[in-house]
């Protein structure tokens, strides 16, 4: 890895962390495409997952007492189920099919209630949101959008939807990391791993970026916190269709 790509990843860890600490999700988005263009798949994958996982632990560490545990659990379970089936299939997307389906995932934003009803609080929802959510995070790389429409439009506060996403997704880029890291060390060894100094120089970046978003999403009020992150995704999801379609 040359050294004008660790900066450029490092630097897009501090910005994309920033988004996120402010909507607990799209920056992840945003990374896992600027990854996806510099890196190969599994490597991209590899260094978004454990990244996100600092990051999206440390949000939930700072909201922990947001954190809705009884959601949690549910998903837990749902995402189980996703995993083994995961490991069954083995199958892993090349960069124009992960580029796709990031772009696919950000409009789902838009579905309408009276097409889809979800609701994270609702029963089966989590289970349901844990085994979609974990299956698409871990082949396209990120969810988020996904996980959206299961808390938009719940009663929760903007506050306990940052914090139990992000601890639904510590997990979720847990398993990530697992699925594509198996093939990589079982071909190559530990060593075509991703360098660890690039992950140690992201952490505490990612943790800057997340206080700096938290204290922006402290000054936000609920209507505008959703609203901006309906918008904000579909912008996001339009570059990744366009790099999939070749025209970026």
């Amino acid at each position: 890895m040359s050294l004008m790509t660790a900066l450029i990843i490092l630097v897009t860890v501090l910005v994309t962390t920033f988004i996120s600490g402010i909507f607990g999700m799209a920056g992840g988005i945003i990374f896992m495409g600027v990854l996806a263009a510099l890196l190969p798949v599994a490597t991209a994958m590899i260094v978004h997952g454990t990244i996100q996982i600092f990051s999206n632990g440390y949000r939930a560490f700072l909201w922990r007492k947001h954190i809705n545990w009884t959601i949690f659990g549910r998903y837990a379970l749902g995402s189980l189920v996703a995993v083994g089936l995961l490991f069954a299939l083995s199958w892993r997307p090349g960069h124009q099919v992960v580029y796709l389906m990031l772009g696919l995932t950000t409009t789902l934003v838009w579905l309408p209630k009276s097409i889809v009803d979800l609701d994270i609080q609702k029963r089966f929802q989590a289970e349901g949101a844990g085994f979609v959510v974990q299956a698409l995070n871990t082949v396209a790389g990120v969810a988020g959008p996904l996980l959206d429409l299961f808390f938009v439009r719940t009663d929760m506060t903007r506050h306990q939807i940052v914090a139990t996403k992000a601890v639904t997704q510590v997990l979720a880029h847990f398993v990530k990391v697992v699925f594509w890291s198996v093939p990589v060390i079982m071909a190559a060894g530990a060593s075509a791993l991703p360098p660890a100094w690039l992950i140690l120089a992201a952490i505490p970046l990612s943790m800057l970026g997340t206080t700096l978003g938290g204290k922006v999403l402290e000054r936000m009020t609920d209507v505008n916190f959703k609203k901006g992150m309906k918008y904000l995704v579909t912008a996001i999801g339009a570059v990744m269709l366009m790099k999939a379609a070749g025209w970026l």
